[in-house]
């Protein structure tokens, strides 16, 4: 696993950056927003993920970890792909992306090429909790853990309808889900478990990239 490079830029464009690392150069694809912030010459540090593939080996560098972290975190949603969630951080900044999750604003990730309203659906629902530094929710008093989960599984039912589902089929799958896994479970299990009793034939736009 290579998490990170530190070297000299020999080649830069706005979506990639060869890094000189002892002799060796390293293509590494990176955001517009990180190739503006280094020149050809620099010395360059990178935090990267490397993604394998049958026919592949690829490097995605970031500046910091935080949006190394958000890139992982993406990437872990059904659908999207290494290329969709690097193309999601060029997009919107971190806390743009965790505004658009706690607000389910889906809409946001829309506006990304090559993100369907299916799976901007489910990256806000897949990532709701998951993201730090969440701004806090307005209103007298925190919902109770029971209201959260309620809410929690409308999302899912939602998401579950937007794939294609029938409500009553949705909601029923999601209950079930909830009922194997107990309250403690997690949206994005919960999603997974749900989607295995539906059959998870439906497909998704914006597929893996």
């Amino acid at each position: 696993m290579i998490a990170s490079l530190s070297g000299t830029v020999l080649a830069l464009t706005q979506q990639q950056v060869i890094v000189d690392v002892s002799g060796v150069g390293y293509q590494v694809f990176i955001t517009p927003d990180t190739s503006m912030q280094v020149s050809v010459g620099d010395a360059v540090q990178l935090h990267t993920a490397l993604i394998v593939r049958e026919d592949s080996m690829t490097l995605y560098g970031f500046a910091n970890p935080e949006e190394l972290a958000l890139f992982h975190l993406l990437h872990s949603v059904t659908g999207v792909g290494p290329k969709s969630a690097l193309a999601v951080l060029a997009e919107l900044s971190a806390d743009q992306i965790r505004v658009a999750v706690v607000s389910e604003d889906d809409a946001a990730f829309k506006r990304v090429s090559g993100i369907g309203p299916k799976t901007a659906k489910l990256i806000t629902v897949t990532l709701a909790g998951k993201l730090t530094g969440q701004p806090a929710v307005s209103g007298d008093a925190a919902p109770s853990a029971n209201a959260h989960r309620g809410v929690d599984r409308s999302n899912l039912t939602l998401a579950l309808q937007g794939l294609g589902w029938p409500e009553r089929s949705a909601a029923e799958a999601v209950r079930a889900a909830a009922a194997e896994l107990g309250d403690s479970a997690g949206s994005d299990a919960l999603l997974k478990a749900a989607l295995a009793r539906l059959g998870g034939g439906k497909s998704i736009s914006g597929g893996e990239q």
